[in-house]
């Protein structure tokens, strides 16, 4: 289990505004938080050391770059052995379609997310590479409709 790192308020407002918009500059971020530009930079260097700040991105629209449908298939393995769910998840993190896949408990073994461009790019993708995967006993596909609700920022 990773190490839960202590976080002062403005820490967390530094946080807060960075999730919000990470282009801002040192000066915008400073003013927003009640600190120095100099404290922000120092403070930030500070949480990226601590692992609490990963990498810095941009988000893309899914369907401004031909993406648009977002499925969430269930997988369940043939072998829980270690060396097949090793080979089987450097597998996974090659391919592009996969934004997300997760180790689940229960009834089936992963959850990923797959974006693709409609639903025969779907078929192509997982009749062609999942199910053809030696180690890929059977899987559940369910397509989203519309999107909820989406954020990439943590509640801090």
């Amino acid at each position: 289990m990773k190490e839960t790192h202590q976080l002062d308020e403005i820490d967390r407002k530094l946080l807060r505004a960075l999730q919000a918009d990470a282009a801002q500059s040192h000066a915008v971020l400073a003013e927003q938080v009640g600190a120095s530009p100099a404290s922000c930079w120092r403070r930030i260097k500070a949480l990226e050391a601590a692992g609490v700040l990963r990498d810095a991105v941009r988000l893309v629209d899914p369907e401004r770059v031909g993406r648009g449908v977002n499925v969430m298939c269930q997988l369940r393995m043939k072998s829980h052995a270690t060396a097949q769910r090793q080979e089987f998840e450097s597998f996974l993190r090659t391919r592009p379609e996969i934004m997300e896949c997760h180790s689940m408990s229960g009834e089936w073994d992963y959850l990923m997310r797959v974006v693709v461009s409609d639903v025969a790019g779907y078929e192509r993708f997982l009749m062609g590479v999942i199910l053809n995967h030696p180690n890929v006993a059977t899987a559940a596909s369910h397509f989203a409709l519309s999107q909820v609700k989406y954020t990439t920022a943590m509640p801090i």
